[in-house]
């Protein structure tokens, strides 16, 4: 039988000496970990209720770096626990760790996997930066080298391209920059449940603290819209881009998107095109969403880069989409 430690948190084996000790919550690794939604975290919790926590908690010295959700859990309801320890020389190779066991866990969206990239990234060239190691490589070694090799080895380890890590890299940035200010936020974004543009999420590191708390604020109450995109050069006012695939009927300009009353996906066939859209094809339309939506620029961008598991996330959520979309057809 085990038995709790007063005031610590800690459960030990009946007959062992009771030492104290106190589970330390790091923010930032705390912060790496998805946040459930509350769907989630009850199911977690009569889970827990019902069975006890299985799975022992994950220490380094007196810091938690896996197993918050199930911890909180166990102390609001006097629930026994496990605890297991690993060692390591610096907080970057918890970091590391950590996001390395979010990937090979769970089935992540394209914007998880772009934000673990991105920190993952950050955080080895840190690592580099302040290690002997790699100074001693080169005596006129500079930053720049370092972040020329995070770049390469996060590129190998995800089998994505050096573009894709830089831009991952701002994008987790600004994710961060709106988990500052609302953990609610940041999971909406991450999770897919608020459709911020990646385009604006690169540039949400470089703003103020006060417009990153007004976006925060907005995506956590759903009010949040992303920016419209700036017309190409040399494009009409009166006729935007079309999309490289599909096309309206000869000689008619593409309509104003979103249109006027577009509410989004609605019964039926989805979303009703409004006003302005009449006689253009139903093809038409779903490519240019699927333009508008960066389908087709992000596709030979994958597909050149190589960035294979980003390229499989993203088919996969468009694949579900589109599925859903046929299902309310038929």
């Amino acid at each position: 039988m085990r038995v709790k430690c007063p005031a610590a948190g800690v459960y030990l084996t009946e007959g062992m000496e009771i030492t104290m000790q106190t589970i330390i919550i790091d923010e930032e690794f705390k912060g790496l970990l998805p946040v459930l939604d509350k769907e989630t975290f009850d199911l977690l919790e009569e889970n827990i209720l019902e069975n006890g926590c299985r799975d022992p908690l994950v220490l380094w010295g007196d810091i938690l770096i896996d197993g918050h959700n199930r911890y909180a859990i166990c102390m609001e309801h006097d629930i026994p626990f496990d605890t297991v320890s690993r060692d390591f020389e610096c907080r970057e190779d918890v970091l590391i760790w950590i996001i390395t066991a979010q990937v090979s866990r769970r089935n992540l969206t394209a914007m998880q996997l772009s934000y673990f990239r991105g920190v993952h990234y950050r955080t080895l060239k840190k690592k580099q930066g302040s290690n002997n190691q790699y100074a001693q490589k080169s005596e006129n070694s500079q930053n720049g080298d370092f972040q020329k090799s995070a770049v390469r080895v996060i590129g190998e380890r995800y089998n994505v391209s050096p573009r894709t890590v830089t831009r991952d890299n701002n994008i987790s940035t600004g994710i961060d920059a709106i988990g500052k200010f609302s953990s609610d936020a940041k999971r909406k974004v991450l999770s897919g449940e608020a459709k911020v543009n990646k385009k604006y999420l690169e540039k949400i590191g470089s703003f103020t603290d006060e417009e990153a708390a007004e976006i925060a604020a907005a995506i956590e109450n759903g009010t949040f819209e992303n920016p419209k995109p700036e017309k190409p050069a040399g494009a009409s006012p009166e006729t935007p881009g079309a999309p490289p695939y599909g096309s309206a009927p000869s000689g008619t300009p593409w309509p104003q998107w979103p249109p006027d009353g577009f509410a989004g996906p609605g019964p039926g066939y989805g979303p009703d095109p409004g006003p302005g859209w009449d006689g253009v094809s139903l093809d038409a339309i779903i490519s240019r969403i699927s333009y508008d939506c960066e389908f087709y620029s992000r596709l030979p961008e994958n597909m050149n880069g190589g960035d294979v598991i980003e390229l499989r996330a993203a088919l996969r959520s468009y694949i579900d989409v589109l599925e859903s979309v046929y299902r309310k057809a038929v």
